[in-house]
């Protein structure tokens, strides 16, 4: 065994994941604790993957009110089943979506929901920024911007305010491997009071 009992309460901790995929994990690693976590990641992309076609008929609809009283969020997080829905860091996990959505402002989802007229008028104002560069450097600045567009507007390409190395859809794929099924992020509203 190239690993302790402490770095697998540790790997535990950190991840989530359960006793055999960490000891699995630490043993596939040779002990690294960082390279186990990567690759428990790696695992759960996978298992999110396999559950992503499943039907999600249960959740959680999430309110945060900031401080003051002028913004508020409204979130519904689905998943498969009530045991899930119920579970307190499951709870915990959609409150932080919230206060993301509250702190970051996305306008949409995912970046499939982003209207393809919207796309191009982006696209359209980026070109007459840069018409002076040739056309395959304007191209790649366009691309750039438009993926920028998406991190800053797509809640699931969003920087996790509370853990700058990880995107929310990164959350969302580590939710689905620890619960063991599909969880999708359904809508949100943002109020905020004179907007």
């Amino acid at each position: 065994m190239s690993y302790s009992i402490e770095d697998l309460k540790l790997l535990r901790e950190k991840t989530g994941a359960g006793m055999m995929d960490c000891k699995n994990a630490l043993k596939e690693a040779n002990g690294d604790i960082d390279k186990a976590v990567e690759i428990l990641r790696k695992k759960g992309i996978k298992v999110a993957e396999k559950k992503a076609g499943r039907e999600v008929k249960d959740g959680v609809i999430d309110a945060y009110i900031h401080m003051g009283g002028k913004l508020g969020v409204l979130i519904e997080v689905a998943c498969e089943t009530d045991f899930v829905a119920k579970n307190g860091e499951f709870k915990e996990f959609v409150h932080n979506l919230a206060m993301q959505v509250a702190a970051a402002r996305p306008k949409y989802v995912k970046r499939e929901d982003v209207p393809q007229e919207i796309v191009e008028k982006e696209k359209e104002i980026i070109r007459e920024q840069f018409k002076d560069k040739p056309e395959h450097i304007q191209e790649k600045i366009v691309n750039n911007k438009i993926e920028e567009y998406y991190k800053e507007n797509c809640l699931l390409e969003q920087v996790f305010i509370k853990d700058d190395s990880k995107k929310i859809k990164d959350l969302v794929t580590e939710m689905v491997a620890k619960f063991g099924e599909n969880i999708v992020i359904r809508r949100f509203v943002r109020f905020e009071l004179g907007e």
